[in-house]
């Protein structure tokens, strides 16, 4: 144990002139070795100089003090805050603080530059957390800024420690970055124990570490409801298209909306997000509390109707032919296969699916809420007596002409690989919804239909489709990063389409109104009453504050690439006002 503790504390030594890339999947732990890094140099008495773009400096400095930092001496820890700015979030103003945006690589190197001068003298432990959000943003630049930025920074008596995420970009522009670095250590989980892989490094030989950690709890939607608000969505539902949530603009949004604000956090972790939205859509499926929301008589034709054990063909039949969720949502049009299904082994088919209109033959299995939600639901049937889960085994995204799953009592043993995605397939979905928009803004072209069901899908499917805040602070931080992401490209491609500043946001302005976003209008202020995104959190009742995570990141990045302004939110309904607002700045 000394032996491993002793080689350890080595490597969380970064040598000086020398740049160590931290590279694993997100949840690895990097962060938090990291953390241990920084407050070994400051312990060393070495100025720290961090770059956050997950979090505002503040955060960081509060995880800082729960691992153990306490006063430090002025200026011993600087900080370039790469987050604040680039999703439109107020961070606290701090003296040892300087802003840039990850959107803008060119700032970062000059707010570092900035700080080494004040610092004035060598030895300084550079902490990058992380390279994952600036890449994304500037794929093209990435290399180029690791070599001319933070290689040379190391080389002028300095010590430099990198993040990056694993799965969120091409493998060979990780090889690239890699080959500009001094060190390489990878980390991952396997088996509840961290593994802390040096593959290359200035001061230690190639070595391998298993440090065992408390295995993650798993995902339990643990919802605050506010019952006053899902007595509306409820009532909504059974309602059909009669307006109950939103008086202003009726209960159903342009599915577009939901699968882009989807689509674009999930380029922050493709492979664990899939599993956590497959758990929340699960979860809510089974949760029979639920039930109580909803009239007597709906209950009591559950009871009677629905069978309390689903493994017969014909009792299956029961249950998607009763199904109310697919019909009155919109999400699809279920067909259950009674040929092909046998005993604990049911097939059904979903024409229309919601998840997947505008991505046809994209390459990979997208759909993401009925198969788990109907899983669910079966669990809540039986009682919760047995756990279900559910597979694609047909996809709209594959090519084929409508998408079928497979739902079975017990594990599925391909079901962690098929919702996992890679950081390529991630970036091609989202490149055609980007396409879409942009051929939607630009000339006016109408955004994909389904026959039978139309473009919209009810509150509660755009709700799932964006995610729940108690996902965690790093979903959150996706939400927040893959709105800026998309709100810049947009942005950037109306003007590039040779559309003026002004008419450029009038047009995604008018398009989050065609979406049914909420009301939008734009005067000295972006307004939105009855904002989806803020109907979804304020079913939480213990979230009082501003909360668009999306929204926000959206608009930011959009008036970043236009205007060169950003904007704030500064009300939210969620916070007790009457609407959504953000100043431009």
């Amino acid at each position: 144990m000394e032996k491993r503790g002793l080689l350890l504390s080595e490597v969380q030594e970064i040598p000086k002139e020398s740049l160590i890339l931290l590279t694993g999947p997100p949840g690895a732990g990097k962060s938090t070795f990291c953390h241990q890094v920084v407050l070994n140099g400051l312990a060393m008495e070495r100025p720290v100089l961090y770059v956050t773009t997950e979090h505002g400096p503040s955060e960081v400095a509060g995880l800082l003090k729960k691992r153990g930092m306490g006063g430090i001496p002025s200026g011993a820890l600087s900080f370039v805050d790469a987050f604040g700015e680039t999703v439109g979030v107020t961070t606290l103003e701090r003296p040892d603080t300087i802003s840039a945006n990850c959107e803008d690589l060119n700032s970062i190197s000059m707010a570092i530059a900035k700080l080494q001068e004040k610092i004035g003298r060598k030895e300084i432990l550079l902490s990058f957390d992380s390279l994952t959000s600036p890449y994304l943003f500037n794929k093209e630049e990435s290399f180029r800024f690791m070599r001319l930025c933070l290689a040379k920074f190391a080389s002028e008596g300095n010590s430099v420690l990198a993040l990056m995420d694993e799965g969120c970009g091409k493998e060979e522009d990780l090889g690239a970055m890699m080959s500009v670095a001094d060190g390489i250590i990878r980390m991952e989980i396997i088996d509840h124990s961290r593994t802390i892989n040096v593959l290359k490094h200035p001061m230690v030989r190639p070595t391998r570490m298993d440090i065992p950690v408390e295995a993650e709890p798993t995902i339990k939607l643990e919802l605050r409801i506010d019952p006053t608000v899902m007595a509306q969505f409820v009532k909504a539902l059974l309602k059909g298209d009669e307006a109950v949530i939103r008086k202003e603009v009726g209960d159903f949004v342009n599915l577009f909306w939901p699968n882009l604000a989807h689509w674009s956090g999930m380029l922050w972790d493709p492979k664990g997000f899939p599993k956590l939205i497959y758990d929340l859509n699960k979860e809510d499926g089974a949760n029979r509390e639920n039930l109580k929301y909803f009239p007597w008589y709906f209950r009591l034709m559950l009871r009677v109707l629905i069978p309390k054990s689903l493994s017969r063909v014909k009792d299956m039949k029961k249950l998607v032919s009763r199904w109310p969720m697919a019909t009155s949502e919109r999400s699809g049009i279920l067909e259950y296969l009674e040929d092909i299904s046998k005993t604990d082994e049911h097939y059904t088919r979903v024409y229309e699916n919601s998840d997947c209109l505008g991505l046809e033959d994209i390459g990979a299995t997208i759909a993401s809420h009925i198969p788990p939600m109907f899983a669910g639901c079966c669990m809540s049937s039986e009682m919760g007596k047995r756990d279900w889960n559910a597979i694609e085994t047909k996809c709209i995204g594959l090519g084929d002409p409508y998408c079928e799953f497979k739902v079975v009592p017990g594990e599925i043993e391909e079901l962690k690989g098929s919702l996992e995605k890679e950081g390529s397939v991630v970036e091609r979905i989202h490149d055609r919804l980007m396409e879409n928009l942009a051929v939607f803004l630009v000339r006016q072209e109408p955004l994909a239909e389904r026959p039978r069901l139309g473009s919209d899908v009810h509150i509660h499917v755009a709700c799932h489709a964006m995610g729940f805040p108690h996902l965690g602070e790093r979903y959150r931080m996706a939400q927040r990063m893959g709105g800026a992401r998309s709100g810049k490209i947009i942005g950037e491609r109306l003007l590039e389409a040779g559309l003026k500043e002004d008419e450029a946001v009038r047009r995604v302005i008018d398009f989050m109104n065609y979406c049914k976003v909420g009301k939008v209008t734009l005067g000295e202020t972006v307004r939105i009453r009855e904002n989806c995104e803020s109907i979804r959190t304020k079913l939480f009742t213990h979230i009082k504050e501003p909360s668009c995570y999306f929204t926000t990141g959206f608009l930011n990045g959009l008036f970043s690439a236009v205007k060169n302004q950003h904007v704030r939110e500064t009300k939210c309904i969620v916070a007790g006002d009457p609407y959504c607002e953000w100043e431009i700045i």
